[in-house]
Order: C-alpha cells, then structure tokens, then sequence
C-alpha cells in the first residue's frame, strides 16, 4: 500500500509563492504518474496539475486556472514531487492532495481523480491578506 505525504501549505498573501510536497514512505515514486488535486469548501475536487512516470517522458499537465503561475516537477534522488506556486491568488485557498497512479495516460486523460489509486491526507493552502 502506497503511502504518500504532503507537506508544504501555510497561509500566503495575495501574489506569495509557496512549494508543496509530495513523498513515498518506503519507496520512490519514480514508477508513478503523481497529480495534485485540489478542493475548496463547497467546491468538488479539481486536478491542478500531473506528470507521468519517470519512464515515460515526463509529459506535464495544468489546469487552465493555475497554467503560467504552477509549476510541477521530480526530485529523483529525493523521491517527491514538488508543486511550486507562484502568484498565489485567493481562489487559490483549498487543501491539496497528491494522488498516485501506476498507469500511463494520455495528456488529456493524465489529470482525472478516478484514475489515481492512492491518495494523501492533504495539506491546508490559505491566500488571504
């Protein structure tokens, strides 16, 4: 059973930046497509942003809302996956989750919650002033 792991969420101002992560416990997630998910209060959980398995060739994914300001990428030899945001907009306020999938999909099918298996407890990103 994979375990995944989010760190990084806090209270941000308007325009701040933060880094999210996302680790393994007890093994890597280089054999994974990693998507991270986000949910607001009264809003249903969206996809933000994906990457396919480290074999493949690290084909990306953004949502319109979030394209230009996030950034996803792999650490390798530190086994996460990291979500860098820049420009943080209060819309931007919800928990987010990284998920995990052993599949390979196509671009327009990477960032779908149903085809993820494992899910992390979440982490709190607030952007208020």
């Amino acid at each position: 059973q994979l375990q995944l792991v989010e760190s990084g969420g806090g209270l941000v101002q308007p325009g701040g930046s933060l880094r999210l992560s996302c680790a393994a416990s007890r093994t890597t997630l280089l054999d994974y497509a990693i998507g991270w998910f986000r949910q607001a209060p009264g809003k249903e959980r969206e996809g933000v942003s994906c990457i396919s398995r480290s074999d493949g060739d690290s084909t990306t994914y953004y949502s319109d809302s979030v394209k230009g300001r996030f950034t996803i990428s792999r650490d390798n030899a530190a086994k996460t996956v990291y979500l860098t945001m820049n420009g943080l907009e209060p819309e931007d306020t919800a928990v987010y989750y990284c998920a995990a999938s052993g599949f390979s999909f196509d671009v327009q099918d990477m960032c779908i919650m149903a085809h993820y298996d494992y899910l992390g407890q979440g982490t709190q990103v607030t952007v208020s002033s």
